[in-house]
């Protein structure tokens, strides 16, 4: 690394010019401050300060000047900076809020700030601002709820359902934690995440054409990071609602004080007991609905330098139980640690980001009076490391990182066929990344190298965004294209209707030696992005996003749920598409969406449409996967019924066209031949119940729709406590919506109903 950071200097650092960086902070608490500017006076140049509150100016002539910086309500910023030739002079800068007199306040409105260096195609920044605009579904704020209102996103179902990005399946989408893989990032019931919206200081989502630093996923990404402990003064948040309970505890190690170094701690607590709770609260819900518990850890320390470095450490365990009565049980945990490294060298302009990590997640399946146990487990170590060089139009980012992963895995498919997996392997991708901003537009090239030495497989990886600013800053046009691979697949078929069991494979090597036709030249799952739109800024308080996708998914590996044969010798004469684990498909997504934000301060209002077309083909058929909802549509309101923010109401109301199903014709006796063949006493055995199913996912379920709405209380029970009472209500109107079709029972199983809450939470 040493080599890297002295070569980068020796090349960028050349000249009678010098360098100026520094670290944008709050005065008071000593929370960094992304996205503001910083201005040269005399130069007439200004930067914009980083994700990590950084600035850098390059190549500014020797001389003294005069340094500049505002942030939103913020004072401003001034001091005298002297630039010595070669060398980087070092100005940090301290901001502190304004403050307003007593019942002068006024609301201020505006949509959050966004990044100037980032195309942000296919992208939504989500900040706890955004998050606590959504009405709090059981008392608490989540980002779940928020990332199902995003253009492209659909959300399979309030019990055990998952998040399908812009025609992608979960297991397409690289979720991360503080640069920390999660594997299963939802609980068992689909109202809550494994992340505390209260940590939360940022999540980014990708929905198409995501750049050069993600690899080993071919749809989306959900990257999460979260703050930093409080640096002044211990903090502490209970809170409490029928659904569920948390502590959070947060405080200086060291305290904040200018110019010197800092540290701080903080941890969360959150379980579920509605299993316990449902009974009571809600008598008129069958109690098998409603079997669910869950429990959530989560802890980080954070060390800080003066200059803007830092090194965290954190670490999470997270765990669900799911018990229906006398037919299935579901467990699964997760847990990991790790280290995030931010490095600004005393003499080199570059920054170094390093990050090392653990995380595990296994699921186990059991049911009554069943030998076919389903399991799976995945672990996995991840390194990362990212060389940034500031250039005076952009940054050049080189980047390597590696996974090891081991995955164990069994079940039995629908024709009772056991299929397993144990796997161990590894993944490297190194990137270069140039990002370069010009009067009126920004470009984002990039080229990674993915290689999978288990499969013996590699994939060039080019990335491509631009952004065109048209019309004095108002009218923005953008673009991606990419090229994405991975190697892991889902212990699930994507036609399946509802399966709580979510487990991974490594790609395998047993896969079919032809496909469409021709002979398999490779095993990896690969996708090509194309994504093109345009941002119109009607105002301050205001604007539009509308932009159009197509998703060429060129292989795809599935579970084979047509298997009826054993692959053994036994059965060499069987056709192999009715004996072998998996199936390999192509796939094709595409569609467009339409987003429109206000906010005024007191009023703010998300309208999003989406339309969608979702396809894959097998080699024999073409058929819509069951997350393929054609027309989707969200509307969030929230209102501050007060100037003083002590009242707020929300709604969210969604829309949603039936999802692709597989129709009954008709049941059999399903008798088993397959261990003991042609011997098997069929007149004297009783089969199993078979199903004779119609064309694959060619009906269609009825259209959804669903009303929630939260009125928010602030008060304050003491000078020290400020407390929050959160009434909500989930499924306002009652409204039946299908969750599927039991087809052996011939029983229409439906969602959850109206659900009431009032939740209470205490800070202090």
């Amino acid at each position: 690394m040493g080599v890297m950071i002295a070569f980068s200097s020796a090349i960028f650092g050349q000249g009678d010019v010098g360098t100026l960086r520094g670290a944008v902070k709050d005065k008071t608490s000593g929370e960094v401050l992304p996205y503001g500017y910083v201005k040269i006076l005399e130069l007439n140049k200004k930067v914009e300060v980083d994700l990590n509150g950084i600035y850098t100016f390059i190549k500014v002539p020797v001389g003294t000047y005069t340094v500049f910086a505002t942030y939103g309500n913020y004072d401003t910023f001034k001091s005298k900076v002297t630039i010595t030739s070669g060398k980087i002079t070092r100005q940090n800068i301290a901001l502190g809020k304004v403050i307003r007199e007593i019942g002068k306040v006024k609301v201020k409105g505006g949509l959050s700030k966004k990044s100037d260096k980032e195309v942000d195609i296919g992208l939504t920044r989500v900040t706890p601002r955004e998050i606590a605009v959504l009405p709090s579904v059981g008392g608490e704020p989540d980002l779940l709820q928020y990332l199902q209102v995003l253009p492209g996103a659909v959300f399979s179902g309030d019990q055990g359902g998952q998040l399908y990005l812009r025609g992608g399946s979960p297991v397409m989408n690289k979720v991360l934690l503080d640069g920390m893989v999660i594997y299963n990032p939802f609980h068992s019931i689909g109202l809550f995440s494994v992340f505390d919206a209260d940590f939360i200081s940022s999540a980014d989502i990708y929905t198409a054409g995501f750049g050069a630093q993600y690899g080993g996923r071919i749809s989306a990404v959900v990257d999460v990071k979260t703050r930093n402990g409080d640096l002044t003064k211990v903090r502490k948040k209970i809170s409490v609602n029928p659904f569920t309970a948390k502590f959070n505890i947060e405080g200086p190690i060291k305290k904040y004080s200018y110019g010197k170094p800092n540290s701080s701690y903080l941890f969360s607590y959150k379980t579920s007991y509605l299993k316990h709770t449902a009974s009571t609260f809600y008598p008129y819900i069958d109690k098998v609905k409603l079997p669910y518990t869950f429990n959530d850890l989560y802890g980080k320390l954070s060390f800080n330098s003066p200059n803007g470095s830092y090194f965290k450490m954190f670490g999470f365990h997270f765990r669900d139980n799911v018990d229906f009565p006398n037919t299935t049980s579901y467990a699964w945990r997760s847990s990991g640690f790790g280290t995030q490294m931010f490095l600004l060298p005393e003499a080199s302009k570059v920054k170094v980001e390093a990050n090392v990590s653990y995380s595990g997640y296994g699921i186990d399946q059991k049911e009554v009076n069943d030998d076919k146990p389903r399991k799976s487990d995945i672990n996995a170590f991840d390194l990362g490391l990212n060389i940034i060089n500031s250039l005076p139009k952009g940054d050049f980012i080189n980047g390597i990182e590696i996974n090891s992963i081991q995955t164990n895995f069994e079940i039995f498919n629908s024709n009772d066929r056991k299929i397993t997996q144990t796997e161990f392997t590894t993944q490297f991708g190194v990137f270069s990344q140039y990002k370069v901003k010009t009067k009126n537009s920004v470009i984002d090239a990039g080229m990674r190298l993915q290689y999978y030495p288990s499969l013996g497989d590699a994939n060039f990886e080019p990335r491509l965004q631009y952004r065109l600013t048209l019309k004095k800053q108002k009218l923005y046009f953008k673009m991606a294209v990419g090229r994405y691979s991975q190697n892991l697949l889902s212990a699930s078929s994507d036609r399946d209707v509802v399966n709580l069991f979510y487990g991974f494979l490594s790609g395998p090597n047993n896969l079919p030696n032809q496909f469409n036709g021709k002979e398999r030249t490779h095993s990896l799952q690969k996708a090509n992005h194309a994504v093109a739109g345009f941002d119109y800024i009607i105002g301050e308080k205001s604007d539009i996003t509308v932009e159009g996708y197509f998703k060429d998914f060129t292989q795809l590996t599935n579970i084979n749920r047509d298997k009826l044969f054993d692959n053994n010798s036994t059965n060499a004469d069987k056709p192999d598409a009715l004996k072998q684990d998996y199936v390999l498909e192509t796939g094709q997504a595409y569609g467009g969406d339409f987003r429109y934000r206000y906010n005024n301060g007191r009023f703010y209002n998300w309208i999003v449409y989406s339309l969608n077309y979702v396809t894959r083909t097998d080699g024999t058929q073409t058929y819509s996967p069951v997350f393929d909802r054609r027309h989707n549509i969200n509307i969030v309101t929230s209102y501050y019924l007060s100037r003083d923010k002590k009242h707020v109401t929300s709604l969210r109301w969604n829309y949603g066209s039936g999802f692709p199903f597989t129709q009954t014709q008709g049941f059999f006796e399903k008798v088993d031949f397959n261990n003991n063949g042609v011997s098997t006493d069929y007149t004297g055995q009783n089969g199993d119940v078979g199903v004779v199913y119609g064309g694959l996912n060619q009906g269609r379920l009825p259209q959804y729709h669903r009303l929630d709405f939260s009125y928010k209380w602030n008060f304050l029970v003491h000078k020290k406590y400020k407390s929050q009472m959160i009434v909500s209500i989930t499924n306002v109107y009652d409204r039946n919506n299908i969750f599927y079709f039991n087809r052996f029972e011939f029983k229409r199983v439906d969602q959850l109903p109206i659900l009431p809450s009032v939740g209470f939470n205490m800070k202090f």
